[in-house]
């Protein structure tokens, strides 16, 4: 059964379903958009369930040939890399849809556009031909667009432009270079052109070859993380863009770029990915210590989020280019809490904009007194971002520190202050908004969180803790695909990686045991 075609295909379905809703039944468009999104997550949970454990090759591959000619096909298989990729990315998207039960305008365009866009986004994290990963890649752009300049606020049009431009000249850096890829493989595999990513492992680049090829591939993902310095439109895409928007920017968007990198950036260039692994890791590094900075005397409490993304996809990046087994898995461990966490932060921050319309800090104050529920939920939220242990963002920080120690302690010291600067951006701003007497007279009488908005919550809740206490069935996962990348840096380059095993090497100690005389201990 080509579940993995199901799942792609199944949001579109749903998409269709929608659009087709007669006028007179515009009450239907909600709950059928959400049922909808359901069966993606279904799909999604039965393949985690069936995935094998401990094998780090593609998993449920399946082929059909699109363009003989061209080489081109629809192939996808899943991995530990994408699989929790995947998971989430079905997760959030009825979370999204769930909460935004408040969009009363043109409500079937803006439910049709998030399906679309979860179809895009699923595709993405599966495809393994080159063409059809970025058509793909591509169809995420134009929903989020939409989304942005159609429901964002009042600069919509402005951050949506930013948004659109930024990403689609990544996007011609990207299919200049998949192109000249695929003509390079087929010449050596015998035929026109190949894309498909397998055959691209086993074929021979000269140095100034793969390194253009990494720069290309590499531009277009810098800028979908967004690394410093093309990170300059994700505040004002987080800021202007809808809730369900931010959500999904947040959770899963951001996650193309350095699952990009992580994919195909490392795995098709590993010399260029070497000798170019310090000015990138240098650069996320400027990331992390910027983004913390800037999120602290940002007055918007949702663009105070946005720079705070900025800072820990700063985290993703050093850990992917430290080329351990520690930091390569935190690295998509974080990868999975960001989207969580983040994702959790902006729906709250949603949900009080949706009571007071305004994101200013300063006019807020006391506001636990008011929504004493909905204040614990935002400082577990922030407690969970800024990585405190027992909880999701820990894991995912603490493994890349211990990774990325090996190989650049410099850059790791210097990077480790952003979970300092991290504690005081987000402590800082839940003192001014919740704490102390309530200043504002608008803000008496505001409701607290109701049903649907706890249970909009609680899964993302029960996934950071439950993460953060018991990791270890996702780093079962995770590492043996990231093993795989690493097994074959040290085999393209000859780089000398550290000696590595399964993470939970790092806290396992292996002893000898000799066994002597009964009665000895």
């Amino acid at each position: 059964m080509p579940v993995l075609a199901i799942l792609v295909v199944l949001p579109l379905v749903g998409a269709v379903v929608v659009a087709l809703l007669p006028k007179r039944r515009s009450e239907l468009v909600y709950p059928i958009a959400l049922a909808m999104s359901i069966p993606p997550l279904a799909v999604a949970l039965y393949i985690l369930w069936n995935f094998t454990a401990g094998y780090g090759g593609f998993q449920f591959t399946e082929e059909v040939v699109l363009a003989e000619t061209f080489g081109i096909a629809w192939r996808m298989g899943i991995d530990g890399i994408s699989l929790f990729m995947v998971v989430l990315t079905a997760l959030l998207f009825p979370i999204s849809i769930a909460a935004s039960w408040s969009v009363t305008d043109r409500v079937k365009p803006y439910m049709v556009l998030i399906l679309i866009l979860e179809t895009g986004v699923l595709g993405v994290f599966l495809a393994l031909d080159l063409l059809v990963f970025f058509a793909f890649f591509e169809i995420v752009l134009i929903p989020m667009y939409l989304l942005i300049s159609m429901w964002g606020s009042d600069n919509r049009a402005y951050a949506s432009l930013k948004f659109v431009l930024f990403t689609a000249t990544g996007s011609a850096f990207l299919l200049a270079s998949i192109i000249s890829l695929g003509i390079i493989t087929g010449g050596q595999m015998g035929a026109l052109a190949s894309f498909d990513f397998r055959d691209m492992l086993e074929i021979q680049l000269s140095y100034g070859t793969e390194l253009a090829l990494f720069l290309g591939f590499g531009i277009a993902f810098a800028i979908k993380v967004p690394l410093f310095p093309f990170h300059t439109w994700l505040p004002d895409a987080h800021t202007e863009a809808p809730t369900a928007g931010s959500v999904i920017l947040a959770g899963v968007l951001l996650k193309m770029g350095t699952y990009g990198l992580l994919r195909f950036n490392l795995t098709l260039f590993p010399e260029a990915s070497v000798n170019l692994a310090v000015p990138l890791a240098v650069l996320g590094v400027i990331g992390i210590v910027y983004g913390a900075a800037a999120a602290i005397v940002q007055p918007d409490i949702k663009r105070l989020i946005a720079y705070s993304s900025v800072s820990h996809m700063g985290f993703i990046v050093l850990g992917i280019f430290a080329f351990t087994s520690q930091s390569l898995t935190g690295s998509v461990l974080l990868m999975i809490s960001h989207g969580l966490t983040t994702g959790a932060l902006f729906l709250l921050v949603g949900m009080i904009y949706e009571r007071t319309h305004t994101r200013q800090i300063s006019d807020y104050g006391g506001l636990a007194k008011v929504m004493p529920v909905y204040a614990g939920m935002f400082l577990f939220a922030a407690f969970a971002s800024i990585g405190l242990p027992g909880l999701s963002g820990f894991i995912g920080e603490f493994t890349i520190l211990i990774g990325s120690y090996l190989t650049l302690p410099v850059l790791t010291i210097i990077a480790s202050s952003g979970v300092i600067l991290a504690a005081i951006y987000l402590l800082w701003a839940y003192e001014r908004v919740f704490t102390g007497p309530v200043t504002n007279s608008k803000l008496e009488g505001l409701k607290d969180l109701g049903f649907r908005e706890i249970a909009i919550m609680a899964p993302l809740v029960i996934l950071v803790i439950a993460i953060g206490i018991y990791p270890k069935p996702i780093f079962d996962r995770i590492e043996p695909s990231t093993a795989i990348i690493l097994d074959r840096i040290e085999a393209s380059t000859g780089f000398d990686l550290p000696e590595r095993g399964l993470l939970s090497g790092v806290v396992e100690i292996e002893y000898d045991v000799e066994l002597t005389e009964a009665g000895d201990n």
